[in-house]
């Protein structure tokens, strides 16, 4: 497999034929700082677990720590949500086999004090394993009380919508990409509008 690729994106790209709500927040912001606690569940779910990517979302592109500006928002998460698991971070470049020997995970892990999902498959095609990891660890008793929060419509928004969770769209993050697969993200979204 080519290091990097996101065959798992690729793939549900192709179920938006089929479902196109899958591409759609249920609560979109603009970045980080500006992210409801407690996060919103859809039709008054209470939220148990929240799953945070990484990279663009807390963290700039590539950072294991959270961005300065965002140590306040992190706090109040870490108040809102404070058992172990009840944050969990899944990220496609930390914790998965691209990461050699996990050590991006174990650095981001160290500098958040919050646990790095390990994971073969990519966002969002690692769901159901998600999902069945929390429930073996008491932490949801169903999907509906998982929210995920990120800035990509085709990986974090789909993963929460196939999750049957709340999926919390950071419009912009740590610094608007305008890198080609989120510019076409943005399209199809606006298309679907």
């Amino acid at each position: 497999m080519v290091n990097g690729l996101n065959l798992s994106a690729t793939l549900n790209t192709f179920k938006l034929l089929f479902n196109p709500s899958l591409i759609k927040p249920h609560v979109t912001v603009s970045n980080f700082s500006q992210l409801p606690v407690p996060i919103p569940g859809q039709n008054g779910a209470q939220i148990k677990a929240v799953i945070l990517d990484k990279d663009n979302c807390f963290a700039v592109d590539g950072a294991d720590h959270v961005f300065e500006k965002y140590n306040d928002k992190m706090a109040e998460l870490k108040k809102q949500y404070p058992n172990k698991l009840q944050l969990l971070i899944v990220s496609n470049s930390a914790g998965t086999n691209d990461d050699t020997d996990f050590k991006d995970a174990i650095r981001v892990e160290q500098n958040t004090g919050i646990e790095v999902y390990r994971h073969a498959v990519k966002k969002p095609g690692c769901h159901e394993d998600i999902v069945e990891y929390l429930k073996k660890n008491n932490v949801i008793d169903k999907p509906s009380e998982v929210a995920v929060v990120g800035d990509r419509l085709l990986t974090d928004v789909v993963m929460a919508n196939q999750i049957g969770g709340t999926g919390v769209w950071l419009s912009e993050g740590v610094e608007k990409s305008n890198k080609l697969p989120v510019r076409f993200e943005r399209m199809l979204y606006n298309f679907m509008q």
